[in-house]
């Protein structure tokens, strides 16, 4: 471990940090350009033999951008994806975007250094940095924009040079080091420890984008809410906001002991798949999906007295058509994602002579991850962590991912050397009780 490493671990001062200097390499799990072939005809692509954990040369901070010692961190299904190579090597994202020229060409490497979360200390800042500076606590936004385009202007997630950092961008955040734009940056909650902080960003921010803002599916105080997959990340998430917003979340979960998990966030309603003879081997018939479809509706109905009004959608393929065909009339499918395919199928008569909407959304822009941010700087949104893992063995937590073995957020270790650390108010953090901090703490098998 560097001497600025060590500084960090023991909490070192922002003057401490100033001068104290950035080491040349440093640990962290990334992929190797050689290897993307490794798993050509092989049906378990087991990301523990992708993911490489070890050294990696630092690279130089662009005027706009902050060098950040990663304290924790956490693994999202982007990084699965990358270590199974699918559906493209994400090695081709740093290959077009270092065509871009300039500070880009630096992404362009044989090795990637993936995640897309961090909590963390500014160690460095670049000359054009104004409103952060070393020492400050942070977590990263994964939404890497380009603030000179006239898109960015209007809402950071539609320019065409939006990127997903640490999946589509090199330097990302499961590392003891990563250079983010200082336009990623947000305050880190002061009664969250690192592990804790690291997993507020991209599934919170995501979730919140989806359901909360005017850009997504504009929720409502009294609408019902379908959400699949409930015991992840994503969905712990997405019950807490609904529940926060006067809403009704209805979960869906793949077994009995998922359903006890997400009833501890405040899902009332949580429906099994087995319920509704949803298996791991999906059909797109239309006759299964209009059966499946009638028997969650029915089930929605018993319990609420009606059909949801949104349907809070990531699984996609598996599932998309029974989201469509079970919506209320009028209502809205809100999407960010596809981990069981991208190829969807649905009548589209539900759609159009029901008049539903289908709303893409896609991670969140800056303002919308620090309006999330201060949901949880005021308790009324908790960190849905359930286990941690060192950088050491962050294959088997992205496994974890992989085999959907996980409940909620997977955190990694960085530089952080135990669990509990980087508290600045914990005044807050008793107020709440760890209790409500944790509700899922240790339920990952």
């Amino acid at each position: 471990m560097s001497d600025l490493s060590e500084a960090l671990a023991k909490g070192a001062t922002a003057e401490e940090i100033e001068r104290t200097a950035v080491p040349e390499r440093f640990t962290a799990a990334h992929l190797r350009v050689e290897d993307t072939g490794m798993f050509r005809g092989v049906e378990d692509k087991d990301v523990r033999k992708s993911l490489r954990v070890g050294e990696v040369p630092m690279p130089e901070l662009a005027p706009d951008e902050v060098l950040i010692g990663v304290m924790a961190s956490s693994v999202n299904y982007n990084t699965v994806w990358s270590a199974m190579f699918e559906p493209i090597p994400t090695f081709r994202f740093l290959e077009q975007f270092a065509k871009t020229g300039g500070w880009a060409t630096r992404h362009d490497l044989p090795h990637q250094v993936v995640g897309s979360d961090a909590s963390g200390v500014i160690v460095r800042v670049g000359s054009g940095v104004r409103r952060w500076k070393v020492g400050d606590h942070v977590v990263v936004s994964p939404a890497y924009v380009d603030d000179q385009e006239a898109a960015s202007h209007a809402d950071g997630m539609l320019g065409a040079e939006q990127r997903a950092w640490g999946f589509e961008t090199n330097f990302g955040g499961l590392a003891e080091y990563s250079v983010v734009r200082a336009s990623q940056l947000i305050r880190k909650p002061a009664h969250l420890t690192w592990e804790e902080s690291a997993c507020t960003t991209l599934c919170a921010g995501t979730a919140y984008r989806m359901l909360v803002s005017d850009r997504g599916a504009r929720m409502k105080q009294g609408d019902i809410v379908l959400i699949w997959g409930a015991g992840g990340g994503l969905g712990g998430y997405a019950i807490q906001f609904v529940k926060n917003g006067g809403g009704i979340p209805v979960g869906v979960v793949g077994s009995e002991r998922k359903a006890e998990i997400v009833r501890r966030l405040g899902c009332d309603i949580v429906v099994t798949r087995e319920e509704i003879g949803l298996g791991d081997d999906h059909s797109d018939d239309p006759a299964e999906v209009i059966r499946i479809g009638k028997r969650l509706g029915g089930i929605i109905r018993e319990k609420t007295g009606r059909d949801p009004d949104i349907v809070f959608e990531h699984v996609g393929q598996a599932t998309f058509g029974i989201s469509v065909f079970v919506v209320s009339r009028g209502g809205t499918v809100v999407t960010c994602g596809s981990s069981t395919g991208y190829h969807h199928g649905f009548d589209n008569r539900y759609l159009w002579m029901k008049l539903k909407r289908i709303v893409g959304s896609h991670v969140a822009n800056l303002q919308e991850n620090v309006e999330c941010g201060r949901l949880f700087e005021s308790g009324r949104i908790v960190p849905t962590m359930s286990a941690v893992y060192p950088l050491a063995d962050v294959g088997e937590a992205a496994r974890l991912v992989q085999e959907n073995r996980h409940t909620g957020k997977v955190a990694v270790l960085c530089l952080a050397h135990s669990e509990g650390l980087g508290v600045t108010d914990p005044a807050l953090r008793a107020s709440i009780g760890e209790d409500t901090l944790n509700p899922l703490r240790g339920l990952t098998r």
